[in-house]
């Protein structure tokens, strides 16, 4: 299981969740799943509507993730999953990521701290729903080709 992440996009994550420093920025992850490899061709940056708690949390209303997925349908791709960040905490899951955790979904997090990605790693929710499952990241070149 991987995830793949053009320098371009890999850029775009950072920038954005670097600046919703101090609170946690959030956006979707949209491509093809090419069976154990999941290869990103659009990130879709997204405000965190979340009301209360934004340092911990972050909400992507629904409405707003109807409208990524329509328009990723008619590009011919899909929702692959989602990026957030942990202000000054790791990368890993917490515990509420893992209540609010969908199947089939990578979920890409990085850690800010100070307002600087520290680190980055993503996950799938594994089949029994107890717990996440590490994904590889594969970084590649800007020119590199699907």
């Amino acid at each position: 299981m991987s995830l793949r992440l053009r320098a371009v996009h890999t850029e775009q994550v950072h920038t954005h969740l670097c600046r919703a420093y101090p609170d946690e920025g959030c956006g979707v992850l949209v491509g093809r799943d090419e069976g154990s490899e999941r290869i990103v061709e659009r990130v879709i940056t997204l405000d965190n509507r979340r009301e209360d708690e934004r340092s911990r949390r972050y909400l992507i209303p629904p409405e707003e993730l109807l409208v990524v997925e329509r328009d990723a349908r008619e590009a011919g791709l899909d929702v692959l999953g989602f990026f957030h960040s942990h202000p000054d905490h790791p990368a890993r899951p917490s515990a509420f990521d893992l209540e609010h955790a969908w199947p089939y979904y990578s979920y890409l997090i990085v850690s800010v701290e100070q307002g600087r990605v520290a680190s980055a790693a993503s996950w799938r929710l594994a089949p029994d729903r107890t717990r996440f499952e590490p994904e590889t990241i594969e970084y590649t070149p800007a020119t590199a080709s699907p």
